[in-house]
């Protein structure tokens, strides 16, 4: 007994193990990590030394395509962060204009994800997809302010359960060119759920009211699990 108890545990320690050095691949990633491994095989014909620069691209593109499961705390007297990444920036501002908010006080925080950030996006609360717009645009870096006005991106606008209204908006950098969304108008989403994500290097900002800051600008955080803000 004691002896099968050991090799459960072994078990599931070494299914965590393998989680975290080969995590699952988002759907989006296929297609690149296939290119990857194609160019790479034709570089190895002539060159060994473009070929071993060649895999390490194929695994920077396996990982930056991760997509690993995330466990959300279940409670909607909090935010979870949007995405992986940098806080970069706290503060007050007017709604965002495209979605009619403009002359409405929030707080935002911004959230610039590096390129070697997991990419996927996740709500920060359980509620349903009031309004999603997009906005084409320019590619400055996302960790600029003028990102937020000037780039391409993608607003979404979650109604919670508790009738409040929280707005995310994917901000595509200076390396993205594509912004992917995974949800529909009027989808009921859990906490954490994944909505899109943003292919190489961006930005996510969210708007809210009424809630105590949790986190601080220059920390790390992790999308479906860093509390950013409470009721």
């Amino acid at each position: 007994m004691i002896f099968i108890h050991i090799s459960g545990n072994y078990q599931t320690l070494l299914t965590i193990m393998m989680d975290n050095i080969f995590p699952k691949l988002h759907k989006e990633g296929y297609k690149f990590l296939a290119i990857s491994i194609i160019i790479t095989f034709i570089v190895w014909l002539f060159s060994n030394f473009l070929t071993f620069i060649m895999l390490l691209i194929t695994v920077w593109v396996y990982y930056f395509f991760r997509d690993p499961d995330r466990v959300a705390i279940n409670d909607n007297s909090y935010l979870v962060s949007p995405a992986d990444g940098l806080v970069t920036d706290i503060s007050e501002i007017n709604g965002p204009e495209e979605l009619g908010l403009e002359n409405n006080k929030y707080t935002r925080i911004s959230i610039f994800m590096n390129v070697f950030n997991c990419h996927v996006n996740r709500t920060p609360i359980e509620g349903k997809v009031e309004e999603i717009f997009y906005k084409p645009g320019k590619f400055f870096n996302a960790s600029l302010d003028k990102a937020s006005k000037e780039n391409e991106r993608n607003y979404y606008k979650i109604l919670s359960i508790k009738g409040e209204e929280i707005i995310l908006v994917q901000i595509a950098g200076l390396i993205a060119r594509r912004i992917i969304c995974e949800v529909s108008k009027d989808q009921n989403l859990k906490q954490g759920d994944r909505i899109g994500m943003i292919r190489f290097g961006s930005r996510v900002d969210i708007f809210f009211k009424n809630k105590k800051i949790l986190t601080k600008i220059g920390q790390n955080v992790v999308a479906g699990e860093s509390l950013l803000a409470k009721e």
